[in-house]
Parts: C-alpha cells; structure tokens; sequence
C-alpha cells in the first residue's frame, strides 16, 4: 500500500516538474542570447574606443602642427619687424639730426650775412672818409642873397626838433656859407671820427654842420644817414625817422639810400610801426635786391615771421 501511496504521489509531481525544466530552458536561452548580445556591444565599444583614441592622436598631431606653424609664423613677423623697424627708427633718427643741422646752419648762415653786411657797411664808410682825405675839399659856393632859415639848412636836414618837440619839416635850401677856415673834408673826415670813437654828440653837430654848409657835395647824403644813426644810437627815433626820411627824399638814388630803408625799417620797429617797417624792407628787396643790405632785410622780416620774397624790379649794387 505504501508503494502505491508513493507511486501515486511520484506521477501526480511529474507535470509540474517537466513545467519548470521547460522555464529553466528558456530561460537560459534569453540569458544566452543577452550574453551574445553584450559581447557583441562590446566589441563594437572597443572599435569605437579606437576610433576616437585615434580621432584623439590625430587632433595632438594637427594641435601641434598648428603650434609650430604658429611659433614659425611669429618668428617670421618679428624678424621681418626687426628688419624693417630698426632701419626706419636709424633713418628717422638720421633726419631729424640733419633738420637740426640745417637750422643751426640756416641761423648761421644769417647771422654771418647780418655780419658781413655790417662789416661791408663800414669798410664801405671807411673808403669814403679815404677818397674824402685823398680828394682837395670843394670850393665854397658863391655867397648868395636871401637869408637862411633860423638853424640853417642843415638843421632842417637832420630832423632837429621844435621847442614843442615836433619835427621840422625838412627843406632843400641851397648850403649856407661856411666859415672861410672850415674845409668840407676835413669835417667829414672829424664828423666819421667822432663817430666811430662813440663822441655822438660832436658828431652830430659835425654832420650837421656839413650838411648845413655842404649838402651838395658828394658826402652830403652819407652826413645825413649818420645824423639818423646817431639820433636812432640815442634813442631818439621820431628824430632818427626824420633823418632817414630826408636821405631818401632829398638825396634819391645815392650810395645810401637802401641802407636808409633798412634803418628805417628798423626805427619804426623800434616805434612799433610794424607794418611801416616791413614796407621798408620789402622795398629793399624789390629795388635793390643785390644791394649790401639785402641779406640784412631779408634777416628783418625773418625775425617778424614773414616771407623773404623778392620782387621783380631790378636794381643796381648800392653801397
């Protein structure tokens, strides 16, 4: 009976058995399958894990092909700036040295002209009181009738003032009688002596006198420019403008007349006649442009900060 019972027991627990094995079987099917399938994802991880550790090595390589292009690059701009900058800086360096080389030789070159002008003004003075030694004095001209004006002509020549301290206007008589002992060279030469020794006020009197009893002859006209020197020496300059005004009035086209411009020029500097001034000077330029004083005008308007500009009318060499 026992072995029935179990007999009975073994056949009823027999379906459920075969039922699991069947689950168990499949189960192990999927789970195969998986396994197949991870691996496959693997393998395709690890081709991918060399494509991009390749992507990697070819980027380092490019990055570094760029570094260098770059570094060789920057080399190359730098010797070029190199080569270009420091013969551009040696070059600038070069011109602005000649630039001031010029300008310390223009400033030179003026002041050596201002120079020679005046050394060429005296030598000229100094060869008219020779020829008015080495030449017999002129006769005095005949007395004449009539009366001289109060002063004489030569006051009124030399731009003496009033008593109100007004200019007289200047007048052109004949000379007046000299002294029978006063000799016109001899006063010439005594008045230049003077003159040159700093003693201006004899000086004047002693120009004065030869254009008062002279101021026909030859060196009546450098005896009125001087009586302007000396009055322009003094300060006096509405006298010194007088002076010069009756060398280029009454004595036209004389040895001294662009020296009588130019020291003009420079008395109404002195007064503040600016424009008047650089009127004189121009005229220098324009009439006598190849005169002795010409550099020294052309220095004038320099120094007011003007063109030296000559004109076209020409005119001979004045001393």
């Amino acid at each position: 009976m026992k072995f029935i019972g179990i007999s009975c027991l073994l056949l009823a627990s027999m379906p459920v058995s075969f039922a699991a094995s069947k689950e168990i079987i499949e189960l192990q099917r999927d789970v195969a399958q998986l396994q197949d399938q991870v691996r496959s994802l693997q393998k395709t991880m690890d081709q991918l894990t060399v494509l991009v550790q390749q992507s990697l090595n070819s980027g380092d390589k490019t990055n570094t092909s760029l570094a260098v292009m770059q570094s060789n690059l920057n080399d190359a701009i730098k010797r070029q700036q190199d080569s270009v900058t420091t013969p551009v800086v040696n070059l600038g360096t070069k011109v602005d040295q000649m630039s001031e080389d010029f300008r310390n030789l223009r400033e030179t070159v003026n002041d050596l002209g201002a120079r020679m002008g005046k050394l060429d003004s005296k030598i000229t003075d100094l060869t008219n009181t020779i020829n008015v030694i080495r030449t017999p004095p002129a006769a005095a001209p005949p007395p004449t009738t009539g009366t001289t004006p109060p002063g004489g002509a030569g006051a009124a020549m030399m731009g003496a003032t009033t008593p109100a301290g007004t200019s007289m206007p200047a007048t052109t008589p004949g000379p007046a009688t000299p002294p029978p002992d006063l000799k016109s060279g001899t006063l010439y030469s005594n008045a230049y002596r003077d003159y040159l020794g700093g003693n201006y006020d004899l000086a004047l009197q002693e120009y004065s006198d030869y254009v008062k009893y002279f101021n026909d002859t030859e060196f009546a006209p450098n005896s009125q420019f001087y009586i302007g020197m000396i009055y322009f020496k003094k300060q006096d300059y509405p006298n010194a403008l007088t002076a010069f005004d009756a060398v280029l009035e009454h004595y036209s086209d004389n040895p001294k007349t662009a020296a009588a411009h130019l020291e003009k020029g420079r008395t109404l500097i002195a007064m503040g006649k600016r424009d008047a001034a650089v009127k004189e000077f121009r005229e220098i330029l324009s009439k006598y442009p190849t005169s002795d004083v010409a550099p020294q005008a052309k220095t004038e308007l320099r120094n007011l900060g003007l063109s030296t500009g000559t004109g076209t009318k020409k005119g001979s060499r004045h001393r």
